[in-house]
């Protein structure tokens, strides 16, 4: 069995964790732009969260299944139908679904941001410098192509229909940052108006690393800043660029860079950034390293629970402990009472 791709956009790569190691060599790690909905998909189907499976960056697609398949779908929340017999109907998000052979499945974005379609198993395609995912940035793999076939690894069983509430990280909000190396080259009054400015996710944003427009279009600047050497970079580092706009670094950021860095974020709070439609409110709150170290033990532990926070989408009626308590003859009419009535 596998999935079909019969339609697809630039944005629609196979993704999984990415590559360690790599970094002396020019290439970033990659990887999923949201490592949360990975784990998420993982959860929902049984499975490593290390499997390739498809995402799309804000981007529609389409899949025909030639077997029957279990898949889970994670992410920002895009419009998915399944098509079966002439028929259409929709499919809920962040749940995992049974496709029958010669279904057709079709994504759209929302609001925007990353989805996830993981099929049981993942997708098995050649490892490359030990990963399967695509890093366009370095001419690694590509976007998925009509008529390409995914296979999928070994499903390890296990139910559908079963459903799951994502880790908050949708919409925008505060996220948390820590000092980077060039904070302190930042005037103080500078640094301080940065935690304290509403941003806007801007448009402009890709893999590489979203803009932020501040609310009174008034930027930031560093003294020297532009003859600051190029150093090491990477995902979660808030870039002040020459015009004062910052840039938050993403999954496929550059591996080096001159521009000063204002602040870095957590790892565990990337994917809010990542998430966070174009328009939505952004701020920044610093923590110590301390309080970093334990933000991120708590994010550890948020992903271990996520297996036991699973519920079916429809009760099982032969498992419902509380089934007596629930009204099963609602509507039922009484024909001696309708007689007697007469």
């Amino acid at each position: 069995m596998s999935l079909i791709v019969l339609a697809s956009s630039p944005g629609v790569t196979l993704q999984d964790e990415g590559r360690r190691g790599w970094l002396a060599q020019g290439l970033s790690r990659g990887g999923a732009a949201d490592p949360v909905a990975l784990a998420e998909g993982a959860a929902l189907l049984g499975q490593s969260p290390g499997l390739a499976v498809v995402e799309l960056a804000n981007a529609p697609a389409r899949f025909r299944a030639t077997g029957p398949l279990r898949i889970a779908l994670t992410g920002a929340a895009f419009r998915a139908t399944l098509r079966e017999r002439g028929e259409e109907r929709p499919l809920s998000w962040n749940t995992s679904h049974a496709l029958p052979a010669g279904a057709e499945l079709s994504l759209s974005p929302g609001e925007g941001g990353f989805a996830y379609l993981t099929p049981a198993g993942g997708i098995e395609t050649p490892l490359v410098l030990g990963a399967r995912s695509a890093h366009l940035a370095a001419g690694i793999g590509r976007a998925l192509e009509v008529g390409e076939e995914l296979a999928p690894g070994p499903d390890p069983g296990g139910p559908a229909d079963m459903v799951l509430d994502p880790l908050p990280r949708f919409g925008g909000g505060a996220v948390r940052v820590v000092e980077s190396l060039q904070t302190s080259a930042f005037p103080t009054e500078q640094v301080e108006r940065f935690r304290r400015t509403t941003f806007r996710r801007d448009a402009r944003g890709n893999r590489m690393g979203v803009r932020l427009n501040p609310g009174d279009g008034t930027g930031f600047e560093a003294p020297g800043g532009l003859s600051i050497l190029s150093e090491i970079v990477q995902p979660g580092d808030i870039q002040i660029t020459g015009d004062g706009t910052p840039y938050v670094l993403l999954c496929e950021c550059q591996t080096t860079g001159g521009y000063p860095r204002i602040a870095t974020v957590l790892p565990c709070d990337l994917s809010r950034v990542a998430q966070a439609p174009p328009g939505a409110a952004l701020t920044f709150r610093f923590v110590s390293r301390d309080e970093g170290r334990a933000a991120m033990a708590d994010h550890a532990r948020a992903l271990a629970s996520l297996r036991g926070r699973l519920r079916p989408r429809l009760r099982d009626p032969a498992a419902m402990a509380d089934l007596l308590s629930y009204n099963l003859i609602g509507g039922v009419v009484s024909a001696r009472h309708q007689e007697d009535a007469s």
